[in-house]
């Protein structure tokens, strides 16, 4: 179809370039008979396109009657025209009844904040990332100062309650300063329960949060998340402008950047609204601002959990030992953000760096200590009953080591391990020969029985030949003055 452009080319070329109609087609590529038939018009005249017939058109009238006596939806408009014999589908029906009755935008006062008074928070999703050898779907925290702007973010692969507190903190310590007042949405780290008519009933946890750090909750209404709108658009412009098109290899390097951008972009950025820079207006919002508490505020989420059989505790599929003795045991476990610390009976036993990776065991070396130390008292006991039953004077064999301020557990296991290479009887028999020569130590077991198992073959009779040049051997008198010469020289 030919526009007004192409129409005032068409005349150009012919006017002023003086070409033919099949030249000009040849120039934009148009059929020659489309050229030839815009040469005879005076002027540019659209093209009416003609409506394609609808399966629709016999009903439109009825449904515009339905759309003015009852607000009815799409759905409803549906089954009633197919009780009247209507065998389209619902899209051509719910495009129809959007073109006959548009939809209404509903209209939002400007809310205004003096300065101090109030912050909102929210958090964001956005994909996965990777975590160890493993993928978490990536959360973000934002914080955004109503008068100033000032925005806080902070990445997490969680949204726990410890992680929403944490969050809440590391903002706090950023601004350096905490406002009057939060808006927050109806999550369940805020807020537990709305009921009509009654105020809300808040998470304990994150009222005493709010108490310690001196602001109160003012959570929105349901199903009004526009009345935090500021922390909404927020959320979106961390996913458009730092987020999109960011390459994430792992979790660890979205921190020092998300802070960069705040310090370089977000926070020196001119507003949209208040045509200023967040961190120039947050210069006049500070002094209105609360100070930060003395003391920081235990966000750790205490929880009751058993320990398994080989004293290990659960958190998101990763395992964390406990020392040995509190294998089977309830424990109290208090999870932060960066570690996990154990308690039993209100002491610590345990405490490790929490890890976001899956599937993975994490041991202390000391933990199982005591384990290994009752095995090994089990298993010298075990030696010693064998090493009892070598000899009937075994039991006054090991007193007499003993005696010799030995270790007698350390022999002990060396004459029963003999036994088990020279067989019970050659160990016995050895025994008994070291209580006649007093000789108590497993390195004279040992000499007993090396002795005992060297073949020695029996002495033959002495023979003599009878040659006598053999048996009359004549030596001469030694020359004993060699010695008195080298006395001599000695003596100089």
């Amino acid at each position: 179809m030919i526009d007004y452009e192409l129409f005032s080319k068409i005349k150009h070329l012919k006017e002023h370039a003086g070409l033919r109609g099949s030249q000009i087609a040849a120039e934009l590529a148009l059929d020659p008979r489309t050229v030839a038939k815009w040469l005879t018009q005076g002027h540019f005249r659209q093209r009416k396109a003609t409506p394609k017939p609808s399966k629709l058109d016999p009903f439109k009238n009825d449904i515009r009657r339905m759309l003015e006596t009852h607000a009815y939806s799409a759905t409803q408009i549906l089954q009633h025209i197919r009780e009247q014999g209507f065998d389209g589908g619902y899209t051509i029906v719910k495009q129809y009844v959007r073109r006959v009755r548009p939809p209404k935008s509903r209209a939002y006062l400007t809310l205004a904040f003096a300065p101090g008074e109030c912050a909102q928070v929210d958090w964001g999703s956005f994909g996965a990332v990777n975590v160890g050898a493993t993928r978490r779907r990536l959360s973000f925290f934002v914080m955004v100062l109503c008068y100033s702007r000032m925005m806080y973010v902070e990445f997490t692969v969680s949204q726990t309650m410890e992680h929403f507190l944490a969050c809440h903190q590391n903002a706090f310590d950023f601004f350096g300063a905490v406002p009057k007042k939060i808006m927050v949405d109806n999550l369940k780290s805020a807020v537990l329960r709305r009921i009509v008519g009654q105020s809300p009933v808040f998470n304990p946890k994150y009222l005493d949060f709010a108490n310690h750090c001196g602001f109160t909750i003012s959570p929105c209404n349901v199903g009004k998340g526009n009345e935090k709108g500021r922390v909404e658009n927020a959320v979106g412009y961390v996913k458009k402008n730092f987020l999109a098109g960011l390459d994430l290899p792992d979790f660890a390097a979205i921190g020092p950047a998300v802070r960069h951008w705040l310090e370089t972009v977000a926070n020196v950025r001119i507003h949209g609204e208040t045509r200023k820079k967040p961190a120039e207006l947050f210069e006049t919002e500070r002094p209105s601002l609360s100070p930060l508490p003395a003391n920081g505020f235990d966000v750790g989420t205490v929880g009751q959990l058993r320990a398994s059989s080989q004293f290990r505790i659960t958190l998101e599929t990763n395992r964390y030992s406990v020392p040995a003795e509190y294998a089977g045991q309830r424990l109290t476990l208090k999870a932060y953000p960066d570690r996990l610390c154990l308690y039993c009976n209100d002491q610590l036993i345990a405490r490790h760096v929490r890890c976001y990776d899956r599937h993975r065991d994490f041991e202390d070396p000391d933990h199982p200590k005591a384990l290994l130390t009752q095995r090994k008292k089990a298993r010298d006991q075990k030696i010693f009953m064998r090493f009892l039953t070598l000899s009937p004077k075994a039991d006054l064999y090991y007193r007499k080591l003993e005696q010799r301020r030995l270790n007698p557990h350390h022999h002990v296991r060396k004459i029963v391990a003999l036994s088990e290479i020279y067989g019970p009887e050659a160990t016995a028999r050895a025994m008994e020969d070291a209580f006649f020569f007093q000789a108590f130590s497993s390195e004279y077991i040992t000499n007993l029985l090396e002795q005992r198992t060297r073949y020695r073959p029996a002495p033959g009779a002495l023979h003599l030949t009878r040659r006598e040049d053999l048996l009359d051997i004549s030596l001469e008198h030694p020359d004993l003055s060699i010695y008195a010469s080298e006395r001599k020289n000695d003596e100089r």
